[in-house]
């Protein structure tokens, strides 16, 4: 996309971004979220790795080459004069020529700025694993309750069951049937109170300074831009798509670096000396210049291919980028659909049940179509619990992606 129409598209969605940073009622805050994501091991990882590139940038700024301080002493015999005790001193040191001092600072600089993309990167992901960890942690409550609900639904039916065959109107193998359905009804709710339990101690487990508050999942909504604002926004906030590009430019001038290296750095220094058995007294300047040969042309040429390994490698991020928009504008379009379907399928199957519990305790409806009309009630609840943390998930990831949700996980802990 073209700078200014990515511009553009930036300006227009700018009016809608205040809804999205305040942190939605199901999810933690901001500054909760913020909390948890920079004691993460992987974004403590990642911000050493920017410490590092400090030091690494300080290195290449003062130059590899260090002065070198040498000295000799000797004594000379003299056919006929005896002997002289004689030294030298000297101080040298290379120094970085046409213009790779520069070259290196930039090249530390860049250094840095991919280390603080990978930071910011590392927060993103992490700040993706807290939310899915958090609703599966929310989802399997909310499964709980409802089987909870369906346990209360079986035994009143079972109640009404067993009221009926006292009064002659069921048999014991009504009842039976009717028992049997409570037991298995109570089964998948024992299921369902394991797996919140295990969705909840892996959440405390990955994300231990996270305080876990119960809420109730909220009512998914429909995406309010166009997939060209979200392309834009994305695009403006991929981490990965900056670390490649970054990554050219440091090929680039890595190529630039080893060039001008072919041009070999010289060694000057002073020196003083004594002779002559003190009778002589030196002092010099020093310079001496390696001869380049084949080992700077191979590096200088090798360094060339990896510029093209490193535009390719930016090449095929901007169209995993385009790829991972689409699934997501995709994902968090259809997913809404399907719940508000799901929502629809649930509702009319919840009335139904209710009716048919109705109809059974006055007699009009028979117990196999009870349990049919219960166990399908529970199916599309089911599926409606299921298809509402879908469509939360994947419009939660679009605005994690945009740098629309949690903002202050992307930004540094404040200093104590």
């Amino acid at each position: 996309m073209k700078p200014w129409i990515a511009a553009a598209s930036f300006l227009l969605a700018a009016p809608l971004f205040a809804s999205d940073l305040a942190s939605p009622g199901d999810l933690p805050s901001a500054e909760q979220v913020h909390i948890a994501v920079e004691q993460d091991p992987a974004v403590n990882q990642a911000r050493h790795g920017v410490q590092a590139s400090t030091h690494s940038a300080a290195m290449l700024a003062a130059s590899p080459y260090e002065w070198i301080a040498g000295t000799t002493a000797q004594r000379r015999r003299i056919d006929g004069a005896g002997t002289s005790d004689e030294w030298n001193l000297r101080l040298e040191r290379t120094v970085r020529i046409g213009g790779k001092a520069d070259l290196d600072r930039d090249l530390g600089n860049i250094g840095s700025q991919i280390a603080k993309a990978q930071l910011s990167a590392a927060r993103n992901e992490t700040a993706r694993q807290l939310l899915d960890l958090w609703l599966d942690w929310l989802t399997a409550r909310q499964t709980k309750a409802l089987l909870g609900e369906q346990v209360q639904f079986a035994e009143s039916n079972a109640a009404v069951v067993d009221k009926r065959r006292k009064a002659g109107d069921a048999s014991m193998l009504d009842l039976n049937v009717a028992k049997g359905d409570l037991a298995e009804v109570q089964r998948l709710s024992s299921m369902a109170a394991s797996n919140e339990a295990k969705a909840q101690a892996t959440l405390r487990i990955r994300f231990p300074n996270l305080p876990l508050e119960p809420r109730s999942l909220s009512e998914p909504l429909p995406l309010e831009r166009d997939e060209t604002q979200w392309r834009a926004l994305i695009q403006n906030n991929s981490d990965m798509l900056q670390v490649a590009q970054l990554a050219l430019k440091k090929a680039e001038l890595t190529a630039e670096r080893l060039r001008k290296d072919r041009l070999p750095d010289p060694t000057v220094g002073v020196f003083t000396a004594s002779e002559g058995a003190g009778t002589e007294r030196i002092v010099g300047l020093s310079l001496s210049i390696p001869l380049g040969g084949t080992y700077r042309t191979q590096s200088a040429m090798e360094a060339l291919q990896q510029v093209e390994v490193a535009r390719a490698g930016t090449e095929r991020q901007i169209r995993d980028l385009d790829v991972q928009i689409a699934t997501l504008i995709g994902d968090a379009t259809s997913s809404y659909e399907s719940w508000h379907s799901a929502e629809q399928s649930a509702g009319t199957a919840r009335d139904t049940a209710r009716l048919t519990h109705r109809a059974f305790s006055l007699g009009e409806a028979d117990l196999q179509t009870l349990i049919l009309v219960r166990r399908q009630s529970v199916d599309a609840a089911n599926a409606a619990v299921v298809a509402r943390t879908d469509a939360l998930r994947a419009r939660y990831r679009l605005l994690i992606q945009a740098g629309l949700l949690w903002a202050l996980a992307q930004k540094p802990l404040p200093e104590n």
